[in-house]
């Protein structure tokens, strides 16, 4: 697969990703090198990466615990003096292996470990391949509000392997089409349509498509790199998605969700009301409802659930003047920035949601 230039940085794909990292070490003469892994894919995938992985550097493994929870400001202090008492230094190189967690936390503690250094992003997850490693967002949470503290800073280059995908359950892969019928829905009608039926995905088309969600997530990236427009885009089922999530990873009552499961039911409620201001059809509501409806199981929502849920969507990011933005589909393909919605839609949002 040809490489994708994504502004000042590439992303490789497969085979051609290792010869250009092991020429790339050769060309920059790095102090050492620091590999961030999480306990997975230490286990998992670190292996495969360290066969195909040529230098003479200095090599220091650097393993987090997995999962959201420790996507905080502590674990980067503990990163942070673990580079410190390894005798990392601004020529040092961070590379790192893992899901979105790792390249989000990977590259927010490259950024800002004396004042940046150069970091690389090998995403071994769906998601991460197709989203969190890709546009230069770099954070961690702060408590369950989520990506509240962090920068934007471009990696010296993403590597995508699809192999590692093998090492992945379903539910990790259902998180990552999330995203990618995201791509389709505000980018590309005619992708969003190639995910009516997976019965016959191949890996061969799995690559395609992959492919093809990071050249839109790239495209929308590239005309807007810190977020003051078009890049809002991406929002789509995050505004109320990431709210999902918060709530669901701090009540002790909750099963945690996977990004990708919030962002799905996410989705579904952004189209509603995409819906109520007249931007879709209903033909085109339901159909966006059925096909991620046949894809992800349906989370219970309870009525208690409902007022810290709308109390968390204030935290957003995205949010300006104090008021709730939305990026709402216009049409399959397109998209509304900008957007409000009054809560007793949003309520509505949950209770067709539910039906």
């Amino acid at each position: 697969m040809q490489s994708i230039q994504a502004g000042d940085y590439s992303i490789y794909f497969n085979e051609e990703a290792y010869v250009y990292l092991n020429a790339f070490l050769i060309e920059h003469h790095y102090s050492k090198l620091f590999i961030l892994v999480d306990s997975n894919t230490n286990e998992n995938c670190l292996p495969h990466f360290l066969s195909l992985l040529a230098t003479e550097n200095e090599i220091e493994i650097i393993e987090i615990e997995s999962g959201e929870a420790f996507k905080t400001i502590e674990t980067c202090v503990q990163l942070w003096e673990s580079l410190t008492e390894l005798g990392g230094d601004r020529k040092s190189l961070l590379i790192n292996v893992g899901g979105g967690v790792i390249t989000d936390i990977g590259g927010f503690v490259a950024s800002t470990f004396k004042r940046g250094i150069d970091f690389i992003n090998i995403p071994t997850t769906l998601l991460g391949m197709v989203d969190a490693s890709i546009g230069g967002k770099n954070g961690v949470d702060l408590g369950n509000l989520k990506n509240q503290i962090g920068v934007i800073n471009s990696p010296k280059a993403v590597l995508i392997d699809t192999v590692y995908l093998e090492t992945l359950p379903q539910n990790e892969m259902r998180s990552g089409l999330a995203e990618m019928l995201k791509h389709g829905l505000i980018f590309d009608k005619d992708y969003w349509q190639k995910f009516s039926n997976l019965d016959h995905l191949t890996s061969d088309d799995l690559d395609e498509l992959i492919y093809r969600s990071i050249e839109i997530k790239n495209a929308i990236v590239s005309q807007d790199p810190t977020e003051n427009g078009i890049r809002k885009a991406l929002n789509f089922g995050h505004t109320l998605g990431h709210a999902i999530e918060s709530y669901f990873l701090e009540n002790p009552l909750k099963t945690s969700l996977l990004h990708g499961e919030a962002i799905a039911v996410g989705m579904i409620l952004e189209s509603y009301l995409s819906l109520q201001k007249e931007f879709i059809t209903h033909e085109e509501y339901m159909e966006i409802k059925t096909v991620i409806q046949s894809i992800f199981s349906p989370i219970i929502f309870e009525k208690k659930d409902m007022e810290p849920i709308l109390n968390l969507l204030i935290h957003d990011k995205k949010n300006e003047f104090g008021k709730v933005q939305f990026a709402l589909l216009n049409g399959i393909g397109q998209i509304k920035i900008n957007q409000h919605a009054e809560n007793q839609w949003i309520m509505e949002a949950f209770d067709d949601y539910k039906r």
